[in-house]
Order: structure tokens, then sequence, then C-alpha cells
């Protein structure tokens, strides 16, 4: 399954953050958005969510238009965890990731088995299992950031869009969250993440997007996009991008910005 867009523009008005998108994200890829803050990074992914009409351009889910295809079945297909979430109601942890199962429910139902038995494996796969019972409203910032992965992944689409997942994770986390999305992609699912950490995309993506100035300035494998000159085009700020060995003598890229 391919998700395509064409020449998308997308904004919070009828002035568009970026123009002439052309982007595509096979199931079993891991494509990395990167660019500073206000690029317009979170809004592409809130255009693909629905959250944001497009301003212009085409999105195409499996050579269908992204309009032919109605809410309940594109939630079928594509699961969206946004930047942030402020909790509104002490939901238990388990209860909000069922709901992401939500367009699966028959009309006027409500979870099955199937849903909580999905909503439990969820859990499990972000190793959250413990969470289930405690109140969401009383979770940290990054435990809730890590149930809104699992209620993503509740929704057992094939393609996962996540806006900047681990601004709020420590490290632990972190690398729990890479692992279990590097998991997905092998399984078949296709990942769109953005991110502020060129690392993550250096270790996990198969495709690497750099935004800014209102379009895509570089797109490629991490390897060729990902040096020291295009990051600094990118950020303003020189990086050291170099390669370090393993415990197992194997090769690992790593960038870090250049501090004087």
């Amino acid at each position: 399954m391919r998700l395509a867009l064409e020449n998308l523009s997308c904004g919070y008005t009828r002035s568009p953050v970026l123009t002439g998108i052309d982007l595509t994200v096979e199931t079993g890829e891991f494509v990395c958005l990167l660019g500073p803050n206000g690029s317009g990074k979170t809004a592409l992914l809130k255009t693909l969510a629905g959250v944001l009409l497009p301003l212009a351009g085409r999105m195409n889910l499996d050579g269908r238009s992204w309009d032919e295809w109605s809410a309940r079945d594109r939630a079928g297909r594509l699961a969206y965890v946004p930047q942030a979430h402020a909790p509104v109601f002490a939901f238990k942890v388990i209860d909000l990731v069922a709901m992401g199962r939500t367009a699966r429910w028959p009309l006027w139902s409500g979870p099955t088995e199937v849903d909580w038995q999905a909503a439990e494996r969820a859990l499990l796969m972000v190793e959250m299992e413990a969470f289930a019972d405690r109140l969401y409203t009383e979770l940290s910032g990054g435990e809730r950031q890590m149930v809104l992965i699992a209620r993503a992944l509740a929704q057992e689409a094939r393609f996962l869009v996540l806006d900047e997942p681990a601004s709020s994770l420590d490290f632990g986390n972190q690398v729990r969250m890479l692992q279990t999305l590097r998991r997905l992609v092998r399984d078949g699912m296709g990942v769109l993440m953005a991110t502020h950490h060129p690392e993550h995309a250096l270790r996990c993506a198969t495709l690497v997007a750099v935004v800014g100035e209102g379009r895509i300035q570089q797109l490629g494998p991490p390897a060729e996009v990902l040096t020291a000159e295009h990051l600094q085009e990118a950020y303003r700020v020189p990086f050291l991008v170099s390669t370090v060995f393993d415990h197992n003598c194997q090769p690992i890229r790593i960038c870090v910005p250049h501090i004087n």
C-alpha cells in the first residue's frame, strides 16, 4: 500500500506554509521529516490526519484520492499521534487506548472483546501494560505520550503518522519507542515521523525529508541527506557527522551540533 502526496500545499489559513510537496510513503518504509520550528511539519501531518484541509494538490492512498475514502475507512488505514494532548476527562489508560478502535466498532456500539485484546496488545508493545488501570490525567507527559502511541497502534492501521513523539520522552522511552517503530516497519507498516532528532533518522529511517523555507529542501536516504552541510543549512548551526563502531565493530553514523 502506498501513501502519495502530489504537489501538496498545506497550512492553517489560505496562505500555505508548505507548497509543492511530493512525497511517497510505502508500507514497510520509515520516513523521517526534519526541519526547524515553524517549517510546516505539523501542518503537513495534520493535513494527512484530516485535521486540516489541503490547500492545493492531491493525497492518494493505494491509488485512490483521499477524498474517496470515508473517515471510517481512513481511520482503519492511517493512525495519527499528535505532538501534544491535553487530557480533559479522567479515563483509565486501557479505556483511552481502546478508543483507538472506535472506527472498527459497529454503529451505536462499544468495544468488543476483540477491541480490549487489541488495546492490551498495544500497551504491551510500548511496555505500558502496568499502567492499564491508571488514570490518564495522573500520568507524566512522557507516559501520556507512550499511551497515545499505544492508542494509535490499537487502530491496527497500515500507516502510522507521528508528530515529534520523542519530545517529552526520556532516553529510555525514546529507545523503546524507536525499537517498537522499527519492529512495526519490519512487519509491514509504513511510518512517517516528524522529529527534531537527526540521530533518530540516522538510526531508523529508510528515507529522510528536510523541510524549510516552504518546501522540501532535501529528500533521500539518510546517509545522503543527513550531512553536516545539509543540517547546518536547515538549522543554521554547525554539525558534526561522523562514524563510530559498536561492540560488534559495526559502523554507526552519529550527528551532534557543534558547540564552540
